[in-house]
Order: C-alpha cells, then structure tokens, then sequence
C-alpha cells in the first residue's frame, strides 16, 4: 500500500459541508492511490461503514460515504485495507493502530466566522503604539500604584524600565486612528487590542471599570484636581486622576469617541477584537475601590472593600467576613496572591455574572459593535473546572446572540479541547500548535528566551511531531481562526530570540535583546506565518524590527522614524501573498518532507496547491519534495511566489521543473521558498 498518497482532513474538500448543522447530512471523502486499495472504511463507534470510490484520477481515488449527523460531536477515523494490509488514518496521519485521541471529530451546529478564517490580524499594546492626543496622557504623580508614582515618559525611543506597569508612553486610540493609513497598506484585517478599559496600568489587566474606555486612551473633556503631593501615597488625594476616570463626560467621550474609532476602522473594512479580563478585576476597581478612587465621587456605589453594605459585596470573596472587619476589609481572595488582581467571586455572586454578560453583550452590539473577545486566562475563571464550563457555556449563548458573527478566542496554555467542543470557545492563542513549535524549530529558543535547546532547533522530527498532536486538539473551523503568533505582550520577541540569547533583561540589560539577530531567520517565521492554517497575527513593531526580551522589554514602542523598512516591506509582500490566495484561509495543510534543518509542506484546496519549502541551516541545501502528494501533476512547471534567502528576499518570476512528482532546488542559508502550481500541464 502507497501510504504517501493516504490523505485526509476535516476541511470542505473532505468534510462537505465542513460546518454542518445539527441533523444535516454530510459526505465524508477519502484518498488513496490510484487502484491501492481493496477496502476503505469510515469508522464511528466501532462500526465500519464502508465507503464507494466516487472518482479516481491519474494518481488518485477518491472514497466516499454519506452520513446523517445527529446532534452530538461526530468522531471517526479511517480503516484502509489493501491484501493482507491494513492502517489507518486519522488526524495525525497513518497509523498501525487505532489511536481514539486522535479521531476526526466534526461537531454539528458549530461554525466559526468567516470573516477569521486566516485572518490577518495585528496586535496592538495600545499605550506603545502611536501618542494621537497628548492632553489625555498620564502625568507624572497622577496616582500611586504598586510602590510608586505613576510616570510619563517624554522620550518616546527609551526602553521600558525593568518595572514598567505605571510607566506611560501616551499612546492612545487616537494614535492608532492616525496610523490606519500604514495598518491598512501592511494589509491588515484584524485588529487586536489589549485592554482599553478603564484601569491605572499600562497593560490594563487590571480594569477598573469594565463599562468605559479609558479617558487616558480615549477623551478627556473635563479635567482638574490635583496630582499627589510628593510623599503623599493616597490615592483619595489623587484628585486629577478621580476627576479624568471617574467623571461622566469624560466617561461616555471616551466611549463615543471608540463608537466613531470602529466606524472608521469598519469602513475601512478591518475588524476589532478586544480583551476581556473576566477572571479578576484591579484594586481600583469600583466594585471593590481598594484605592477609594470612588468612595467620595457621586453617583458610585460604596466599593465592597470600604462597606460591608456595598451592593458588590458579593463580587468578591473575603476571608475575614465579620463586619468589624470594615470599613476597608483587605481580606479578599487575590488572583495567585496578588492583591492589585482581586479575583471575581462568580459562584457566590449571580448578580456579578449577570453584569459581565451584559458587559460581554455590550461591547459586541450597537452602537460599539466590537467584531470579538479575547479572553484572558479564560481557563482560570470560577473556583471550579464545572463552573468555568458552565460559564463559558453561557457567555457563548449571550454573545452569539447579540452578535453570531462575533469571535471569541480564549488565551490557553494547554490541551484546550474541553472548552472547544461547539459550545463554549471558537478558538485559542495557538502557542502549542504554532508559536512554540516554529520557535523550537527555527531558533532553538523558549518562546520567554528563558531556555536554549540544540537539540530541539532544526528537529523536523519534533516539529512535526508536535504539530500533529497539539493540531489534533483543535477541530478545522477552530484551528481555521486560532491565533497564529510569533511574538506577543508575554513573551519575548521573536526576532530577539534569533540570537540565542538565554536570559531576561534584568540580568541582561536591553542593548542585548538587540545583538545578533538573524533577520532571515525572523524572515522565514513570517514565511510560516503567513502559510499556514489559523489567523497570522502581527504583534506591533515585529514587522519594524522590534527587539526585546520578555515583559516589560517585550512592550517597547513602535519606532515611527526609525523602522526597518526592509522587513516592513517582506512583511507586506508576505500578507498581500495571504491574502490573494484563498487557499490559506480554509485549504488542507500536509506535509511533504522533512529532514534536519530542513521542511517542505503544502496547502490545497479544490482549486490552488502552494508548496512552502524551509531551510533553517546555514548552509546550501538541495531539497527533493514529492509534490505529487499534494496532487501537482507528475509532470509540470512551478512558479515562485517568494524566495527569501540569508542576504535579502525576491518575488522575480521563476519556474521550477515537476518530473516525475517531485521537484528539486537549491535552498540558500535561512531561506523561504514559496511555490505555486502552473495552470498549463506538460505531458
């Protein structure tokens, strides 16, 4: 038996249609050589159905079965006999046994949107991206907060400071509005904010009110009080930051201004995705007030921390209960100990998981009409794996309600597929099956510059291995949206890691995070990125050349002026090449070769085939990839798309010669190549 030509996978050249409804029925295709096989078998519950060969080529035959699906997660697997011999085939390819943890699963009723499927999206850290309004940013003294005084930046260029989380660099909403023109020549689709609610980080994952955008990100209208007085460390004297967060008019501007922010971006034809951090709140937060930022303001409730009377009270969980305890109870539950991140009390409390579900809803309807969440640790929230499913479960129905096309995609570390069964997640941040192995692969590197391994960079084999099985967790109309990064605001920057420098900038200092980096090597990540199947998703600056090692040094600002045009340019080419071939949203992804240093794979779909071919050494490599697999005529013409090689990179027109099913080339040191089928057939 041929077990090369063996193919299969759940998208809709195997899968029609590849996002059923519940009770509808589906055709089921299966490939094999041509005249190879005796039996093909789809396999659900133990039952062999036996399929018909329904077409065969000149290389191929294709099976099929049709099947009534009900309405509960559909999983199957393929039995292929051929004489004696039998395999079979599931999501991780050919095997000699039945490995259940890897059967195709099709889920009825569940679709993600189209509008993601690959996707280009761009992060942004919004505070290091572009300063649109000076008078809303952040003074020096405004608050204080963990140890010390909030700080404004004046130089733009200056690294982060090693504790940087109430250092602001004055970047704004009205920053990134200036700079639409540039996200919308790179190509972007998407884009991704890190939370812009009200909060006293840089970050802002410790929000403060879940209802406004930040006045600092947004519009101050109103302004007045004072900042604190040197040595004063209360933040009920804190004045001019109560006056910007707390007043109405500054409130609802700033959320009028994101009405009129989205309607732009919309119009352009890019979406928005926000961040919501629905697991724990921050220390200034209202319902709480551990800073008594609202205790004086009118038209706030008293904050749970400052009465045992506050209608929030039931938000959080205290340890010390008795009322002697109050006012000013510091004794509630912390997310992992910290008490700037207080924990949401959900299961305690129905009235707080009402208000996030309107929070959740409003954000994604009118007039805001935000295109989907990302979700924050999402697998920490509740006290309970039973709860946090319940939640989740819930928070789906309300979303999908007010807006079905809306995407909710969870940060995950970890086999995810429990919460991506149809009826919870659309998807993840895809760091197993894409962001840690490409960074093994390509670099050696943990995705925090935390760890070198030899061992692991140039390991085909164990990149291979570990995409199949993290992919396998995934079902296709998740992995279709998963978020495909490279670097991100948690980990260290990818072109950083290039130069094998273990370490964090605190030991290292921040000139290191530059040194030695291999831009060709950052150049064939983009390659992958942009190749493979998921979302490809820039995080601010990688396509200028940022460096950095992990947080902080990972949040430097975009270098207006000062960018690496080169890789600004290779990036654009790279997602005008995405996004042109309709093939790297929904096509089959399959692997064709792979040795050390060295990979080749291809994406197809019923009417394009792309080879992307990979040399991570620093040597010239003569690579043969079977093209044949990805059903390129046995003999033909190839044309290139992209070659991106040691020195620099070319899109010049260039044919490659198929015989005989293969083709041969010469790679050059860290090289990209990528390839697409000809049209005309030489017989």
């Amino acid at each position: 038996m041929n077990k090369k030509a063996l193919f299969c996978d759940g998208t809709s050249q195997y899968v029609n249609p590849s996002e059923p409804e519940r009770n509808e029925e589906v055709v089921f295709r299966f490939r094999t050589a041509k005249d190879d096989a005796e039996h093909v078998c789809l396999v659900h519950e133990k039952i062999r159905y036996e399929m018909e060969k329904a077409q065969t080529g000149e290389v191929f035959d294709y099976y099929e079965i049709k099947r009534q699906l009900g309405e509960e997660p559909f999983r199957y697997y393929f039995e292929i006999q051929s004489g004696s011999e039998v395999c079979y085939y599931n999501r991780c390819g050919v095997s000699e046994r039945v490995v259940s943890d890897y059967d195709y699963v099709v889920c009825p009723g569940f679709r993600t949107p189209k509008w993601a499927k690959g996707a280009v999206m761009y992060q942004i850290f919004t505070d290091r991206f572009c300063n649109g309004d000076p008078d809303n940013d952040v003074e020096d003294r405004e608050y204080y907060y963990i140890g010390d005084y909030s700080r404004k930046v004046t130089d733009w260029n200056r690294y982060p400071a090693t504790m940087d989380v109430r250092e602001f660099y004055g970047g704004d909403l009205k920053g990134v509005w200036d700079k639409l023109d540039y996200l919308q020549d790179l190509g972007v689709e998407v884009l991704y904010f890190n939370p812009i609610f009200v909060s006293p980080s840089n970050h802002k994952y410790d929000i403060q009110d879940y209802d406004y955008i930040d006045p600092h990100y947004g519009v101050i209208v109103e302004d007045g009080g004072n900042i604190l007085a040197e040595g004063d460390h209360e933040n009920a004297n804190a004045t001019k930051y109560q006056k910007r967060v707390t007043d109405k008019k500054n409130l609802e501007a700033s959320n009028e201004f994101f009405v009129q922010f989205v309607e732009e971006v919309h119009r352009r034809g890019i979406k928005v995705i926000l961040d919501g951090v629905f697991n724990h709140c921050g220390s200034f937060n209202k319902w709480l007030d551990r800073e008594r930022i609202y205790e004086k303001q009118e038209g706030y409730a008293p904050g749970a921390y400052v009465s045992a009377d506050s209608p929030y009270r039931s938000y959080f969980r205290f340890f010390q209960e008795e009322r002697e305890r109050w006012p000013y109870n510091g004794s509630y539950d912390g997310w992992w100990g910290h008490d700037t991140l207080p924990k949401l009390n959900y299961e305690d409390s129905p009235k707080l998981e009402a208000y996030i579900f309107e929070i959740a809803k409003k954000w994604v309807s009118p007039p805001y009409n935000a295109d989907g969440w990302r979700l924050d640790v999402a697998a920490d929230l509740g006290r309970s794996n039973e709860y946090n499913h319940e939640f989740w479960k819930k928070f789906r129905k309300v979303v999908k309600e007010a807006n079905p096309e809306a995407l909710i995609l969870a940060e995950h570390y970890g086999d995810p597929s429990e919460w991506l069964e149809g009826d919870e997640w659309d998807t993840i941040m895809n760091y197993d099956a894409f962001m840690e192995p490409v960074t093994w692969f390509l670099t050696g590197m943990e995705k925090h510059s935390d760890e070198a391994r030899e061992d692991l960079r140039g390991n085909a084999d164990a990149f291979v291995n570990a995409i199949c099985h993290h992919m396998s967790n995934m079902m296709t109309p998740s992995l279709q949206v998963s978020m495909n990064e490279l670097s991100n605001h948690d980990h260290s920057r990818f072109l950083t890691r290039t130069n094998h420098r273990v370490g964090r900038v605190q030991e290292l200092g921040a000139e290191a995070a530059n040194e030695n980096v291999n831009v060709a090597v950052m150049r064939e990540a983009v390659v992958m990125q942009m190749t493979w199947p998921g979302a490809p998703t820039v995080y601010y600056g990688d396509e200028a050349g940022v460096c950095g090692f992990t947080d902080p040094d990972n949040r430097r600002t975009y270098p207006w002026g000062h960018e690496d045009q080169e890789l600004i340019a290779f990036h654009r080419e790279m997602i005008r090449i995405h996004k042109r071939y309709p093939v790297f949203r929904e096509g089959s992804v399959q692997m064709l070769e792979w040795r050390e240093n060295v990979l080749a794979y291809a994406r197809t779909d019923q009417n394009q085939r792309i080879v992307v071919i990979i040399n991570n050494s620093d040597a010239l490599e003569e690579v043969t990839v079977p093209v044949w697999q990805a059903e390129i005529p046995m003999r033909g013409r190839m044309r290139r798309l992209m070659y991106s090689y040691h020195e620099g990179y070319t899109t010049e027109y260039e044919e490659y010669i198929v015989e005989d099913g293969e083709i041969v080339v010469n790679m050059g040191a860290y090289s990209a190549l990528v390839l697409k089928e000809m049209d005309v057939n030489y017989g």
